[in-house]
């Protein structure tokens, strides 16, 4: 039976101001914490390599809106990243990694409201090892369904209590969702409206690409996304690849989509922070686009990402 993989766990404490280290392996939370009974709290997952956490500022910037929309105040900026660097610093010199080709960790930041009627919320930083399931669909790609998520695409507007926008630790029925495709034998799942609009994944964002010839002969590329209006979670990574896309020369798109696009797209992908690219192969058990195209999409859209910090 293999050892649990290490875990550095820094708690954002006042009284340490670059956070308060505790032990992973025992109990930290009291069972009256809100984040625990009820699922009240935010959250961010973000990627550090060979040390360096990357697109940290748009994490922490997304963690401050998710919060915003609960209510909830947390730590500022400056606190989040003392704690940051102390648990990829102190899990580095603790685990020093055997193959510098995977010197990933993924840090995870939550913050709870607390126990009912405390005066702050719960805040830490947790540092583990990146799993080689995320490395492994970078290469090879996933199959997955498409899955209606029950909500047409202007509830997010119509009713914002449902913080679908919002990076919550309520994600029971992500992972309910997850568990169903694998039941399926697939790897992942897009979700759709209600109303037949293109989503997110439970964990990613859904990327799409078209390549074509325009009149004077050049290839024109392009890489659509689905609208952000729709009640779908902002991508930090979609973005920060769109900015280094649009900088290469592709055109950008969002939405509207529907199932259709993504089976006629050139290629598609599910990004995410700890994944990153991951090739979507098949859709229902259709295959998508040319795999030759999509080969050479993708190696050019991860040389794009890997540079992304």
């Amino acid at each position: 039976m293999s050892s649990p993989a290490p875990v550095v766990l820094v708690f954002l404490d006042p009284a340490f101001p670059d956070g308060r280290v505790a032990d992973a392996s025992q109990p930290q939370l009291l069972v009256t914490d809100l984040g625990v009974t009820r699922g009240d709290g935010v959250f961010e997952t973000m990627l550090a390599v060979g040390g360096t956490v990357r697109k940290m500022q748009a994490h922490l910037d997304r963690l401050a809106g998710s919060a915003a929309a609960l209510d909830l105040d947390i730590p500022d900026q400056d606190v989040w990243r003392r704690a940051i660097a102390a648990a990829v610093a102190r899990h580095r010199s603790e685990n020093p990694p055997a193959d510098p080709a995977a010197d990933e960790l993924v840090v995870k930041l939550v913050v709870t409201r607390g126990v009912e009627g405390a005066p702050a919320p719960t805040a830490w930083v947790q540092a583990s090892p990146a799993g080689a399931a995320a490395r492994r669909q970078r290469e090879t790609g996933v199959d997955v369904i498409l899955l209606d998520r029950g909500y047409d695409s202007d509830v997010a507007e119509r009713a914002p209590w449902l913080l679908l926008g919002a990076k919550t630790l309520s994600y029971a029925v992500n992972m309910a969702a997850l568990r169903h495709a694998h039941k399926q034998g697939a790897d992942d799942v897009i979700f759709t409206s209600s109303d037949g609009r293109v989503l997110e994944g439970p964990t990613s964002t859904v990327l799409l690409a078209h390549v074509e010839k325009s009149d004077d002969g050049t290839t024109v590329k392009r890489l659509i996304t689905p609208q952000l209006d729709s009640g779908i979670l902002p991508g930090t990574s979609q973005g920060a690849l769109f900015a280094a896309a649009k900088a290469a020369g592709w055109e950008l798109g969002y939405g509207p989509l529907v199932p259709q696009d993504l089976l006629d797209a050139d290629a598609v992908w599910l990004i995410s922070s700890v994944r990153l690219l991951a090739p979507v192969n098949r859709i229902d058990g259709r295959e998508i686009g040319t795999p030759s195209v999509q080969k050479e999409l993708t190696t050019e859209l991860s040389g794009l990402f890997a540079g992304i910090h």
